[in-house]
């Protein structure tokens, strides 16, 4: 555990290059201390909030520093625990949750506590059979039932561990929807607590955009619309803001098609248009820097995102 704070205490560099590779180091840093975390939790029924702490302030500081780079390499996670999703679920709805309570200007003492939240929302799940979230196969109405109950176990676990009451309730209250439709209480609206309803929408976007053993993950602009539409109004509409703003629709990391046939991947946001971010080319100069462009509704603009199959070619290019 040590080990793992001592190398994402390590400084971003001036260089994208080296700023890129230490976000990735943080990422398989979160990737480990999960995997520990979880094991604890099933084998040795411990959970050491302190020290869960100490590791959301770190990745509370990557994120204030610069998040893009940390949006950029999120999607790349890789983990040999592939018959697990809630690990690298676990990771990347913590890291989004903080950038979306980051972009909301909480406080730090804030943010640490959503970060905790947020990296303890599913630990409830160890403590049902595991058939039930990681099976390719449909669930009888009798084992929906059983797995709705997670939040609640979820929340009984951290009331065993003295975490904070706000924690509590968020781990409570993050499958609650605004319209009432949520579980386990059915609140509405206001009854739901500011980091319930972060940790909802990082939490559905995560899951949107991520493979499961029963269906595809969907392109991560289509995660973001079917959030964004937000129709029946299940999410709070500032967090789903807040969450659009940050990721945009073509979120950071992104390989996209430009509308004057250059590909590229999207790098940062732009705060006054979220349709139109900033994308860095993968062709270079002859000075070997590659370009960086402003997309905009009457210049160039993003036509698609790249198909996995195009995006091999360009990695694989020598």
């Amino acid at each position: 555990m040590k080990n793992i704070i001592q190398v994402s205490r390590t400084k971003f560099q001036n260089n994208d290059y080296m700023k890129i590779q230490e976000a990735k180091r943080l990422h398989a840093s979160l990737m480990i201390f999960v995997e520990h975390l979880f094991d604890n939790v099933i084998n040795k029924e411990r959970l050491n909030i302190a020290l869960i702490r100490e590791i959301t302030k770190i990745t509370c500081a990557a994120i204030r520093y610069d998040s893009r780079f940390l949006l950029q390499t999120k999607n790349e996670i890789e983990h040999k625990a592939e018959n697990n999703y809630l690990i690298p679920h676990t990771v990347r709805t913590t890291i989004t949750a903080l950038v979306i309570g980051t972009f909301l200007k909480l406080p730090y003492y804030r943010l640490n506590e959503l970060g905790v939240a947020a990296m303890l929302h599913d630990i409830g799940m160890l403590k049902l059979p595991p058939e039930l979230y990681l099976s390719d196969r449909g669930l009888t109405d009798q084992e929906k039932k059983l797995l709705y109950t997670h939040p609640i176990q979820s929340y009984k676990i951290l009331q065993e561990f003295n975490c904070s009451p706000a924690a509590n309730l968020a781990v409570l209250e993050h499958h609650e929807r605004e319209n009432g439709s949520g579980y386990p209480r059915n609140l509405i609206g206001e009854d739901i607590s500011l980091y319930g309803k972060i940790i909802a929408v990082a939490c559905s976007f995560e899951a949107l955009s991520a493979k499961r053993y029963h269906r595809k993950a969907k392109e991560h602009h289509r995660g973001i619309l079917e959030i964004f539409n937000n129709e029946e109004m299940l999410y709070d509409n500032a967090v789903v803001r807040a969450l659009v703003f940050c990721l945009a629709v073509f979120p950071i990391g992104q390989h996209v098609l430009l509308s004057n046939g250059e590909k590229g991947q999207v790098i940062d946001v732009n705060p006054a248009n979220p349709l139109y971010p900033v994308v860095q080319l993968f062709e270079t100069t002859h000075e070997g820097k590659k370009i960086t462009l402003h997309t905009s509704y009457h210049g160039i603009n993003i036509t698609r995102p790249l198909t996995p199959e195009e995006i091999e070619v360009i990695h694989n290019k020598p």
